[in-house]
């Protein structure tokens, strides 16, 4: 059985992989801002436990065994959101700390209950997919809203991250998952896109929002 600590390590692994592909030492030294001394010693023992592949200088790569693990975590964090926002009608913005506790909880029954009463979700409430009983995940290929072009019809189904601050700048511009946007305009010199949506409601999004939306994008011209 891991250990909060470790199960820290592995969930940081998982997502450093899925973004970068390979990981060093240094990298997970960054995420956790804890010093590679003692990532290091980590890593030794996560070898030991068949957990990653370790080699001195080399990219860490999580075992199957790891994956595995790693996709649990996850899995019980992203059913906890999803519980929190559908059962107890919290904000997606809320979510995300109070998950953090709550997936190092050792009770897999808790979290099959709370599976079986959201109806057995994909996704959590921020569009990311939720890992199996297995800890294997499903990756969706989504589109930046940033790579959508001047007449496209986007359809947001996910956000980049769970940052409070970032959810709360899209309840400001009344955002969720499963609105259309209609590109009106991107512009040349920042990148930035003016949105319409609604009942002639429109917004400017910065570059930096822009690729943190992910969705569909429908071409209306095809």
């Amino acid at each position: 059985m891991t250990s909060l600590t470790e199960e820290n390590y592995l969930k940081a692994l998982f997502h450093l992989s899925s973004k970068k592909g390979e990981v060093t030492v240094k990298d997970l030294s960054n995420e956790l801002a804890i010093k590679m001394p003692t990532v290091t010693s980590m890593m030794k023992k996560f070898s030991e436990k068949g957990l990653v592949k370790y080699e001195s200088y080399k990219p860490l790569k999580l075992t199957e065994k790891g994956s595995r693990a790693a996709g649990l975590v996850i899995r019980k964090h992203r059913l906890t959101e999803m519980f929190l926002v559908e059962k107890m009608n919290f904000g997606w913005e809320e979510v995300h700390e109070i998950a953090e506790q709550i997936e190092h909880v050792k009770a897999p029954s808790f979290f099959e209950k709370m599976d079986q009463m959201l109806g057995h979700p994909k996704f959590d409430p921020h569009g990311s997919p939720i890992p199996d009983k297995e800890g294997k995940l499903e990756w969706k290929q989504f589109s930046k809203l940033s790579e959508a072009k001047a007449g496209d019809l986007f359809e947001l189904q996910a956000v980049t991250n769970s940052d409070t601050s970032f959810l709360s700048y899209l309840n400001n511009k009344n955002f969720y998952l499963g609105l259309h946007l209609k590109i009106v305009e991107i512009e040349e010199f920042d990148g930035s896109v003016v949105v319409s949506f609604g009942e002639n409601k429109m917004e400017v999004l910065s570059n930096k929002v822009a690729q943190g939306l992910l969705g569909e994008i429908l071409n209306l011209d095809s």
